[in-house]
């Protein structure tokens, strides 16, 4: 078992930035590929980055590419999501998850954290 706790979220006006946090435990941390995902109100929850097991390779969803910046610390079990040049429409609870395949599809994460909470201001 993995077990995620996410944190950072929070309120942030337009063109602000955060850095969400995923502290993970339970097994070997370098073992696992991890993503972020994000599920807007009354919208299906969609994919935002990964990153593999080392670190080296990163994807992201084109909608934001060039803003979001995936990153992992493997002394500290964490992988990080850098959001920048936030906009409104990014507003949503954002997950992390586990998978020991990379790249992977969503159904494909085996462990998944609580979510934290995004809200960006117009």
């Amino acid at each position: 078992q993995v077990q995620l706790v996410e944190s950072g979220g929070g309120l942030v006006q337009h063109g602000g930035s955060l850095r969400l946090s995923c502290a993970a435990s339970g097994r070997t941390f370098s073992n696992y590929a991890m993503g972020w995902f994000r599920q807007a109100p009354g919208k299906e929850r969609e994919f935002v980055s990964a990153i593999n097991w080392s670190g080296v390779s990163t994807v992201y969803a084109d909608s934001v590419k060039g803003r979001f910046t995936i990153s992992r610390d493997n002394a500290k079990n964490t992988v990080y999501l850098q959001l920048n040049s936030l906009k409104p429409e990014d507003t949503a609870v954002y997950y992390c998850a586990a998978s020991d395949l990379y790249p992977a599809l969503v159904y494909e994460y085996d462990y998944w954290g609580q979510g934290t909470q995004v809200t960006v201001s117009s």
